[in-house]
């Protein structure tokens, strides 16, 4: 990455910290271009973060990116996003991957909103390292939401779909 201006301290208040808008700007384009969910940069004791909520309801818009800036030492703590409560069973990703919402681009999707399903039934698939596993449905149940988008990129323990 090529160098940018960095903040810089006031002379005289070492423990304050200017903001850069151009550097903040700048790290907001490589999030968003790179598909990141955070991006950190740190110069001497001063480290400026910028972090937005992954896109993880399907046809939702983008989150604007957010700026901090906070002293090395001190732990950068993003506050928890509250996901929408709704009833039934949340499946989650079993591993890091990419999901997939059919079983190849082009045709119907496994599941979609309102369709039963049973046990067994395959929900999605998780690509991980060049292997498709299947996400299964572990009871019965009717497809209240899909918390992913075709092909985005998925986190562990990430919400899938919701079934209830």
């Amino acid at each position: 990455m090529a160098q940018s201006k960095r903040a810089a301290a006031p002379a005289d208040d070492d423990s304050a910290m200017r903001i850069d808008p151009s550097l903040v700007r700048e790290l907001a384009e490589l999030l968003t271009e790179n598909e990141l969910t955070e991006i950190e940069v740190q110069d001497g004791e001063r480290r400026i973060r910028v972090g937005r909520e992954p896109a993880g309801i399907f046809g939702a818009a983008a989150v604007a990116p957010v700026a901090t800036a906070a002293p090395a030492p001190a732990a950068a703590a993003s506050p928890a996003a509250v996901p929408e409560e709704i009833a039934g069973e949340t499946i989650k990703s079993p591993m890091v991957g990419t999901a997939f919402l059919s079983p190849e681009p082009g045709s119907k999707p496994f599941v979609e909103v309102g369709d039963a399903v049973k046990a067994g039934d395959t929900l999605l698939i998780v690509e991980a390292m060049k292997v498709m596993n299947p996400i299964l449905a572990p009871g019965g149940g009717v497809v209240k939401k899909i918390l992913v988008a075709d092909a985005q990129p998925i986190e562990f323990d990430q919400p899938l779909v919701v079934i209830g």
